[in-house]
């Protein structure tokens, strides 16, 4: 619901890290030297790329671009939290918030999509040597580097206008040291419904606490359901003991000591903690009638999901 007579906000407070006057110019000098190192860093891998032609390769050139958003992610927040370190009024303009919001998640979106292409490429390069060449030709890449920075800008327009269309005329103190969603829409007082539809991608039907999920599995079918079981426990079993005997294997054979086998005794060690994160779970709810998984064990299987399968790529 609106709240009339309320005047609209015009700029917004950010709060930052801390509050405690004395630790901000610490602060600041860690940031900065973090940020010019970013900074140095991605220009360098841009220019080096650009200048030797032995780089002038897909990947390097997916790489390039992948270093330019990185470029502009850590410029788009890193400058005005450096500047409020030292400024006494730690402001941003109404506009100037949405500029940050729409850049945040669209720069965010393109980088992952980015390592998407780039993963795209090794695995042409892996799985198929022979194709490579045409089916990674300068117009197939062209293509595949624009489609990020097109999602990710059209996602992150839809995203800025959602949040757009809500009122903000209360307090006007934003509890991070970026514009972000979450810290906006506790300030808005419109209704906030339909932006957190889009940012979660589902409805909230009702206010009750969810404290468990319900797991539906592969199949409904219960008579399939032991047989599913003893194929995944097999499964498991043969990844389980071919990762520990590969990880065995290289720390016994002094002639495996090499840097290739050392990265493939890490990856068979991601690999192996990988299934375990989501394997057992699966196999106990091939058995029960009832297949939950607890709130905090669901977020707990989701991060470890996600860091280990980009620790793998």
């Amino acid at each position: 619901m609106l709240k009339k007579n309320c005047t609209t906000v015009t700029e917004f407070i950010l709060l930052g890290l801390t509050d405690r006057a004395e630790l901000q110019p610490g602060l600041f000098v860690v940031f900065l030297v973090i940020y010019l190192i970013t900074v140095i860093g991605n220009v360098s891998m841009i220019l080096l790329i650009r200048s030797d032609p032995k780089l002038h390769t897909p990947i390097y050139f997916f790489l390039s671009h992948l270093s330019f958003v990185d470029l502009c992610y850590v410029t788009n927040v890193t400058p005005q939290m450096l500047v409020n370190f030292l400024s006494k009024r730690k402001t941003i303009s109404f506009i100037g918030c949405f500029i940050q919001f729409h850049f945040f998640i669209a720069l965010v979106i393109t980088d992952y999509y980015m390592l998407t292409v780039m993963a795209y490429d090794r695995y042409m390069a892996i799985c198929k040597p022979l194709l490579y060449g045409s089916k990674m030709s300068r117009c197939v890449c062209l293509s595949l580097v624009a489609t990020p920075y097109i999602y990710g800008f059209a996602n992150g327009l839809a995203q800025t206008i959602l949040m757009l269309r809500l009122s903000f005329c209360g307090p006007n103190k934003i509890n991070h040291f970026y514009c972000a969603d979450p810290p906006l829409l506790v300030l808005t007082c419109s209704d906030t419904h339909v932006k957190e539809t889009a940012m979660f991608k589902m409805s909230i039907t009702n206010e009750s606490a969810i404290t468990e999920f319900i797991l539906l599995g592969l199949t409904y079918c219960p008579e399939l359901q032991p047989l599913l079981f003893v194929l995944f426990l097999v499964v498991d079993f043969v990844t389980l003991i071919g990762n520990l005997g590969m990880m065995m294997l290289i720390r016994l054979d002094s002639r495996l000591h090499v840097p290739v086998y050392f990265f493939l005794t890490n990856l068979a060690f991601v690999d192996l903690c990988y299934t375990s994160n989501a394997t057992p779970q699966m196999l106990t709810n091939f058995l029960p009638e009832k297949k939950t998984v607890t709130f905090a064990g669901c977020f707990t299987q989701c991060y470890i999901f996600i860091a280990l399968l980009l620790t793998e790529i």
